[in-house]
């Protein structure tokens, strides 16, 4: 295992960044490299995942070298970071197919992907070699922003704004000189959105109710709101793609879905409003249509498959589509059904800050997005290796790919449940009884039940790193030697 994690960066530069087949155009190859960064960032996040559950255990374990808090830092901003990249490389994979063109400005595209990767890389080195210091106002420039979950320095914040700009350049242009259709227009109007909604945690408010208001604009409008719509965009290109779903199925879907974003998505966003002083109306608000934003995509997926009889239920990518329907069920329970469990004004009073939030955060990122990202991996490697079979009869059926499948899903799964145990522990010790004091605080932190919950959760922390392992290993030898072409099928 562990020569197998060292060689690791070498091995997935390999397969990823070996640009010249002639099966690629532009755009793939430019999504290529931010595939390929983005699986070195997916387990650099589940890495210091596993550093950060370590030290639940052993306090103790890196104290003064790798503290618990650049741990969990470095955990959750790799994870925003390899997502977004696997969104961006699933738009430049499909760009030119979609629109019959060539991308406007692909050179433009491949400078922005390396001053992206270059900030990522500063901004990472910074959090793990500057720990601790004075708070000035340069080091919110220069070090840390000091908000949670966008912790990001300003300068990178403008970075990050002119590469979403070029993007959107990339995709509106490349539209405006080929085809329009409703997934190009949806598309567009998100990137706008997508540019636009980070800028709310660009500045700095003195009153913390108003800072946290627009703080919220950024991790829960941006984090879910326009990457749902742009996920619906990838979703619907793919099911197309992969099992010949009806154009108009999936975009009445996606059209769907854009209306409850805007009549939902911002309503829904009341749901974080409890704790910062804004008015009561917001409790029932954001509590109730918070609920109903992973409708649509599970709706998508649904419908499609059922329509794929007109194929007999044909796929060209048998991974890849495992994964969509990983993403559906993943999707519906994490962001659905977890976070409609505690996200209610009246339940959200006791389990708020709890690890209840944690166990809804590690499935919804993962069922909603991960698996997303990981069905264009398949896609990717199979027109990469020139459009080979990857349907059944694989060599060695496949095990591999399923697997890595099982010990992710399983892993994510059991730590989710753990995570559940620990924060229903909490909710009941530390604030029903206790009422949120610092005494019910350590009583909940020291009951067996919390106690337990950690180290169950660093057991299936482990499996889920070793079914990562195996994703890569899978990705790096699937379809090799394969001479059979791909299942072709139409669209209905």
């Amino acid at each position: 295992m562990n020569s197998i994690v060292t060689a690791l960066p070498g091995k997935i530069a390999s397969v990823f960044t070996r640009l010249d087949s002639p099966y690629l155009n532009g755009g793939q190859q430019l999504a290529v490299k931010y595939f390929s960064v983005a699986t070195v960032l997916f387990f650099a996040q589940l890495l210091f995942g596993l550093l950060a559950a370590i030290q639940f255990v052993a306090p103790g374990f890196l104290f003064g070298w790798l503290d618990f808090s650049v741990n969990r830092m470095v955990h959750i901003n790799a994870m925003v970071v390899w997502l977004l990249y696997g969104f961006i490389g699933s738009v430049y994979w499909f760009l030119e197919e979609e629109s019959g063109t060539e991308i406007a400005g692909l050179k433009l595209g491949n400078i922005a992907f390396y001053v992206l990767t270059g900030a990522v890389t500063i901004v990472v080195l910074v959090y793990l070699l500057i720990q601790t210091g004075p708070g000035k106002d340069s080091t919110i420039w220069f070090i840390n922003e000091g908000r949670e979950y966008i912790e990001a320095p300003r300068w990178a914040d403008f970075g990050i704004v002119a590469v979403m700009l070029v993007f959107f350049y990339n995709v509106a242009g490349t539209f405006m000189k080929g085809r329009w259709s409703g997934i190009s227009g949806v598309l567009t109007l998100d990137l706008i959105a997508l540019a636009g909604l980070y800028c709310a945690g660009m500045f700095y408010l003195t009153n913390i109710t108003a800072d946290q208001f627009w703080w919220w604009w950024v991790i829960h409008l941006w984090v879910e709101a326009t990457w749902e719509v742009l996920v619906g965009c990838i979703m619907a290109w793919s099911l197309m793609h992969l099992i010949g779903a009806r154009r108009k199925i999936v975009q009445t879907w996606l059209y769907i879905e854009v209306a409850l974003m805007f009549g939902s998505g911002i309503l829904g966003l009341g749901h974080h409003y409890f704790w910062i002083g804004t008015p009561d109306y917001w409790f029932s608000i954001g509590g109730f249509f918070s609920a109903l934003e992973p409708i649509p995509l599970v709706a998508m997926v649904v419908h499609s498959v059922y329509d794929a009889g007109v194929h007999q239920f044909k796929s060209r990518n048998h991974p890849a589509l495992a994964w969509i329907i990983a993403h559906t069920f993943g999707n519906f329970l994490g962001a659905g059904v977890w976070g409609f469990m505690h996200t209610l004004p009246q339940i959200n009073l006791y389990t708020h800050g709890t690890q209840w939030s944690a166990s809804h955060g590690h499935l919804a990122f993962f069922g909603a997005y991960a698996t997303i990202n990981i069905a264009f991996f398949y896609m990717a490697v199979q027109k990469w290796r020139g459009n080979v079979w990857m349907g059944g009869e694989l060599p060695g059926n496949g095990w591999k790919w399923k697997w890595a499948m099982a010990l992710l899903n399983i892993g994510v799964l059991g730590m989710t449940v753990a995570l559940l145990i620990a924060g229903y522990e909490q909710s009941f010790i530390e604030r029903a009884v206790e009422g949120s004091t610092w005494s019910g605080y350590f009583s909940a932190q020291n009951h067996p039940w919390f106690q337990q919950a950690m180290h169950w959760r660093l057991l299936f922390g482990l499996i889920t790193i070793a079914g990562l392992v195996l994703l890569i290993w899978d990705l790096m030898t699937i379809g090799k030697g394969e001479t059979r072409p791909a299942l072709q099928l139409s669209e209905a």
